[in-house]
């Protein structure tokens, strides 16, 4: 062998890649629609109140900046500590 069998085909690694971030991004919408509907949503009807439509801005907008703190957050101790399970130890 000559050592490149292992190795993937480039062009297939990045479809996966690409397959993996939509799928992890469906992911997060459809859980920030959850918390969001859950939070905001007291009684469906055929329009949003605006103290409704105001409320799931803000779940959106705080459920965005939490995402992106805790992946910040889990990065800088990854890069520091060189390992994620310690991570739960903070």
């Amino acid at each position: 062998m000559d050592g490149q069998g292992a190795t993937a085909d480039p062009q297939l690694q990045h479809f996966i890649e690409i397959e993996s971030q939509k799928q992890r991004f469906q992911q997060l919408v459809h859980q920030m629609t959850e918390v969001c509907w859950e939070k905001c949503m007291d009684k469906p009807g055929p329009k949003l109140d605006s103290r409704t439509e105001i409320c799931f801005v803000n779940c959106v907008e705080r459920f965005i900046d939490t995402s992106q703190f805790i992946l910040n957050r889990l990065e800088q101790t990854q890069k520091s500590r060189g390992s994620f399970s310690e991570t739960m130890l903070d």
